[in-house]
């Protein structure tokens, strides 16, 4: 436990934990409405941000989260109205986010793309006390939000019109869940990297439905496990001297696959009982045959 007598492994330590906990409570919420890789999306739009905050001499936390949001906004907006030719505003709209970022950052007085890696991947010795603190501040607004609103936001990720139909106003749900995703990107960015964070927003969720298919639990347990790997793949990074966003994302696929193994025989085993647990059928009954009957009683 010696790194924990470094102030920047307790500020890595720190924003893992709030990483952990994020990432899976939006990423559930992603995995529903068939938005996976939307995450993915909002990193490389957020890179434009990391660079105008170098360019500017701004925080490119805060810079980030600004810019990501609107690119979010943007993405839901073309999802609604884009129809055909959606597909490739989008693909304009990552790529154009990632040459922005390389292109501003290189212009910010000695800015050059070693400015940019600790972003794009992660870096522990980088997290400074006012990241810290961004970092927390966006965290609650995404606790507040997913689980304040979780009852609404589950709706309307499962079925849009008949949440429409309830009553509830599913494109501002929409936006709003849209919204929490790029806050959540900016959050991760400092401890997986902007090109790393969709996958701990999906794994975790995807690791604990191979335990559970309830809602609550399926959080729960991804949330957990969020927790764990960030917090272990910070750890490993400082005493390895790896690169912390990929030794969390190997680790989350890891418990992915371990889950996925544990949980084939206990879907086997639950398969069996279900099966026991069943009435068993009546005896089959003695049934004249219809040719038989057609022809009226049998004589002696």
């Amino acid at each position: 436990m010696d790194f924990l007598d470094y102030a920047f492994m307790q500020r890595a330590l720190l924003a893992a934990v709030l990483v952990g906990i994020t990432a899976p409570a939006v990423g559930i919420y992603l995995v529903q409405r068939r938005q996976a890789l939307m995450g993915d999306g909002i990193g490389h739009v957020a890179m434009t941000g990391v660079g105008l905050g170098f360019l500017l001499s701004w925080s490119p936390v805060w810079m980030a989260t600004l810019v990501s949001v609107l690119g979010a906004v943007l993405m839901e907006l073309i999802r609604w109205y884009g129809k055909t030719r959606g597909d490739i505003a989008l693909a304009m709209l990552f790529y154009g986010g990632m040459a922005g970022g390389v292109m501003f950052i290189n212009l910010a007085p000695g800015g050059s793309n070693a400015n940019l890696t600790s972003y794009l991947f992660g870096s522990l010795s980088t997290v400074s006390a006012s990241d810290v603190t961004a970092i927390c501040v966006l965290a609650a607004f995404v606790v507040l939000v997913t689980l304040g609103l979780r009852r609404q936001l589950f709706a309307v990720s499962q079925d849009e019109e008949f949440a429409r139909v309830t009553g509830l106003p599913v494109r501002a749900l929409n936006l709003l869940t849209a919204v929490t995703a790029a806050v959540t990107v900016t959050v991760a960015m400092r401890v997986v990297g902007l090109l790393l964070v969709s996958a701990l927003m999906v794994v975790p969720v995807a690791a604990a439905q191979q335990l559970s298919r309830s809602f609550a639990a399926t959080f729960a347990i991804a949330v957990a496990i969020g927790v764990t790997v960030t917090i272990g793949g910070t750890v490993t990074s400082y005493y390895q001297d790896v690169p912390p966003g990929a030794t969390i994302v190997l680790l989350t696929i890891g418990a992915f696959i371990l889950l996925t193994g544990l949980a084939t025989p206990l879907a086997r085993r639950r398969a069996r009982a279900a099966a026991a647990a069943q009435p068993a059928p009546d005896p089959a009954e003695c049934v004249i045959p219809a040719s038989r009957e057609a022809d009226g009683p049998v004589g002696v």
